[in-house]
């Protein structure tokens, strides 16, 4: 047998192993990456569980599943003038004013993309979406973070809402939507608020009354 190929002590793999000083116990590479259970989820994979968890629990229940995307105004600008680790430390700040608005605890606040959070709900009516991202916006204008590179002198985040009542499997959509709900906003000014209702209209009258 080819010894390149042997397994065991005399292997080629087992020579490689004694010159950089390893034991037999080191796992092979990619297995305790994989069973790290210390590993940290990447953002777009915590988004996208919360969004699968708030997606089935709305279907079952037959309720409204909201989302609210936000993120910061001028980031770009703010960037160039403070830096990365000023970015950071108001980012953290934006995300210790929000979680304690939040109306129940297994809601959670969630960094998406380079300057932005998302807030995955479901039974949440719009209404009440609509009350918690006017006192987002409120908490966010009494921290009073200065950015010079704004008009309003301050760090504001401009709002995305979407809305839908969720069936059948798992349509991402409604997370888009949010996301270009934000873009409208920020077209418009600083820190607004734009809503998308993917609710067809004989849902939205019944959800009225």
């Amino acid at each position: 047998m080819n010894r390149v190929t042997m397994s065991g002590k005399d292997g080629f793999w087992a020579r490689v192993r004694s010159v950089l000083g390893r034991s037999d116990a080191v796992p092979a590479y990619g297995q305790s990456a994989i069973s790290n259970p210390q590993k940290k989820t990447r953002p777009a994979q915590r988004i996208d569980e919360e969004l699968r968890r708030g997606w089935t629990e709305a279907g079952q229940r037959n309720v409204s599943l909201c989302i609210l995307a936000m993120e910061m105004d001028r980031y770009t600008e703010y960037f160039a003038a403070y830096g990365r680790d000023a970015v950071e430390l108001s980012l953290d700040r934006l995300m210790e004013t929000i979680q304690p608005l939040l109306p129940r605890d297994n809601l959670r606040c969630l960094r998406q993309g380079r300057a932005g959070f998302v807030l995955i709900m479901p039974d949440m009516p719009v209404l009440m979406a609509r009350e918690l991202a006017s006192r987002i916006a409120k908490a966010v204008r009494q921290e009073a973070m200065p950015n010079r590179e704004s008009h309003a002198g301050q760090v504001t985040l401009s709002m995305g809402l979407a809305v839908t009542n969720p069936q059948g499997g798992l349509d991402r959509t409604v997370l888009h939507n949010a996301n270009q709900a934000v873009k409208r906003a920020q077209r418009r000014g600083l820190a607004r608020l734009e809503v998308t209702d993917m609710r067809g209209k004989p849902e939205r009258r019944s959800k009225a009354a």
